[in-house]
């Protein structure tokens, strides 16, 4: 034991030296230790830092890193009592305010035992033998508030924790942990009851709420039937369509669309069905924001179907899958943000359908429309369809499903399967007359006359004897009639006879005809040459140029998809076809004839 300057130093063992890696607790003070020998003077001038021996071998358990004391700095305690009086003076502003008071913590060194001291570093040591020996209360209430310093000069405020009378006194590490843990609980926000029973009301409105729009569809986003009017500048740019019929306004504003009931909806050909069926689609896909999947009979028509709406999903931002062929995903991609309209053929949307159940996704499915529904009655592909709609009825109560028709028998017994409403109409944009060849006389369909038939007049074509023997129904003098003004459709048995009567009704035309369009002919023929690497059939080299073309499964989509934008357009003003294309591909005619197998009747619809 020694005196140095009045004050006892008691000699300890040797500490040791602090790594320069060591992480720093919320103690540390700001200034960090000097380099090199430079010496630090403490609150006594009369103790040297050399009589502090150390250690060159650093120490992982350092609590204070690189420094040895919280007073070798002799501004740190000035700053401590300016931080004091700061502390002490916002403390006093808050109680006033919030009624909140913030307490210190006892001394430290009072819960520790003198071996704990051995912990301390040796500048450490004399300061807290120098505040016990002296007793005065400011080094008292400056030990306190060492624990209320933080790094950057903020004080924060902290709780008191008082140690069980019967606990075994803690090591200063120890207790300055447990000090902190008890900080750490302090100063977590406590939300009073009244306030989370508040937010659970809220939160089970906004639930309520959000239930209802899904549910709900009256969702409002324009003046076209709840679509912005941007789809109604499509709809006329698209598809030349400035106004509705009165059927189809009269069908959208249902009550049992505005309920979301299952509809079906019967008309007659080329009365605008399905425009009513893409707008209650671009409702679900833009308004209630859920997939829709449209099933349609073949692959020709879901062909078209997607070029025709593909300019829709641009302009609107939706997706168009085409799931027909050898195309389509199962199941298909779940996307986040854009929706997309499947169009699929019978046997596609069946399988579309089992993938999304088997993924648990059916119910991602908002509707599902099915083009010429009566095909429920034909053979197998009727039972897959009639399975496919099965399946979505049993596992999505939320899934809406829509069928349309121009022939529908059993009317009442589809309503009982597919729990629907029905809505029908005999409107016609176009008078249809029906009329029947026998000979060269023409016969007019009448259902007053007693024999449904009534005589029109007589054909007044110059046949030659081997003209007549090529042609003895006189398709070429029924199809002159209109060509090449307008438009006309020759349905055959076969493709083979479709190819044939094209040749045969080109080898007995007029000259003249070649003249009709004949820069886009030739342009026609030309796309057709590229489609096809160079090689294009023999039949439509022959028939193109007097505008005619043949339709049936054998052509390419490439060269059906140039065939029909050709005659759409007046290019080409008579297909030979089968009946593919009578199942819904939209091709305008001013006349169809049937031409049956055996050559005894011709049946001319004008």
């Amino acid at each position: 034991m020694m005196e140095s300057g009045g004050l006892k130093v008691q000699r300890r063992p040797p500490v040791r030296k602090r790594s320069l890696s060591s992480v720093h607790s919320l103690y540390t003070p700001v200034k960090k230790k000097p380099s090199g020998k430079e010496e630090m003077k403490i609150t006594s001038e009369s103790h040297n830092h050399a009589d502090c021996p150390t250690e060159e071998n650093g120490s992982d358990d350092d609590l204070f890193g690189e420094y040895d004391s919280f007073a070798e700095d002799p501004s740190l305690l000035a700053q401590m009592d300016y931080l004091e009086e700061k502390c002490k003076q916002e403390a006093t502003n808050t109680a006033l305010e919030h009624q909140f008071v913030t307490p210190t913590i006892p001394s430290i060194s009072k819960h520790l035992a003198e071996d704990d001291f051995e912990d301390f570093p040796c500048s450490q040591l004399f300061y807290e033998e120098a505040k016990q020996d002296s007793g005065t209360a400011t080094n008292h209430n400056r030990t306190n508030d060492l624990c209320n310093i933080e790094v950057g000069d903020v004080c924060t405020s902290m709780v008191s924790h008082k140690y069980p009378k019967d606990e075994k006194r803690k090591s200063l590490r120890d207790s300055l942990k447990y000090t902190l843990a008890g900080n750490a609980k302090a100063h977590t926000p406590q939300i009073s009851r009244t306030m989370q029973i508040k937010e659970t009301i809220i939160m089970e409105e906004l639930d309520v709420a959000q239930k209802t729009v899904e549910t709900s569809s009256e969702i409002d986003l324009g003046p076209f039937y709840g679509l912005p009017s941007k789809v109604a500048d499509l709809i006329e740019q698209y598809k030349g369509i400035k106004n509705l019929y009165d059927w189809q306004h009269t069908c959208l504003t249902l009550e049992s669309l505005r309920q979301r009931k299952n509809l079906i909806y019967s008309l007659p050909t080329s009365g605008g069905k399905t425009l009513v069926a893409e707008i209650v689609i671009l409702q679900e896909l833009l308004c209630r924001k859920r997939d829709v999947l449209m099933i349609l009979p073949y692959v020709a028509i879901v062909q078209e179907k997607v070029r025709g709406l593909s300019a829709f999903g641009v302009e609107l931002e939706f997706l168009i899958e085409e799931y027909a062929g050898s195309k389509g995903r199962f199941p298909p991609i779940k996307r986040r943000t854009k929706k997309s309209l499947y169009i699929a053929t019978i046997e596609k949307g069946h399988s579309l359908v089992n993938s999304l159940i088997e993924t648990e996704r059916i119910s991602d499915l908002g509707l599902v429309v099915v083009d010429e529904l009566h095909m429920l009655s034909e053979g197998s592909r009727g039972a897959v369809l009639e399975m496919a709609l099965s399946k979505v009825l049993y596992t999505s109560e939320t899934t809406q499903i829509i069928g349309m028709s121009a022939t529908l028998n059993n009317v009442n017994e589809l309503q009982q399967f597919l729990k629907a409403d029905y809505y029908t109409d005999n409107f016609r944009p176009v008078e249809l007359k029906e009329y029947v060849k026998l000979r060269d006389s023409i016969y007019e369909v009448d259902n007053k006359e007693e024999n449904n038939f009534t005589l029109s007049r007589v054909l007044n074509y110059k046949y030659s004897s081997n003209m007549l023997r090529m042609d003895p129904d006189h398709i070429i003098a029924l199809v002159t009639e209109v060509i090449p003004n307008h438009s006309c459709l020759v349905f055959c048995p076969t493709k083979k006879n479709c190819e044939n009567v094209a040749e045969m009704i080109c080898k007995y035309l007029n000259k003249a005809y070649l003249g009709h369009r004949e820069a886009e002919k030739k342009q026609l023929i030309e796309d057709l040459r590229n489609t096809g690497n160079g090689t294009i059939c023999s039949v439509l080299k022959r028939t193109v140029p007097f505008g005619i073309a043949y339709h049936h499964s054998g052509l390419t989509s490439d060269e059906r998809k140039l065939v029909e934008e050709a005659y759409s357009s007046g290019v080409l003003c008579l297909l030979t076809c089968t009946s593919t294309l009578a199942a819904g591909v939209n091709l305008p005619a001013r006349r169809s004839v049937n031409w049956s197998v055996n050559h005894q009747r011709t049946v001319t619809a004008i």
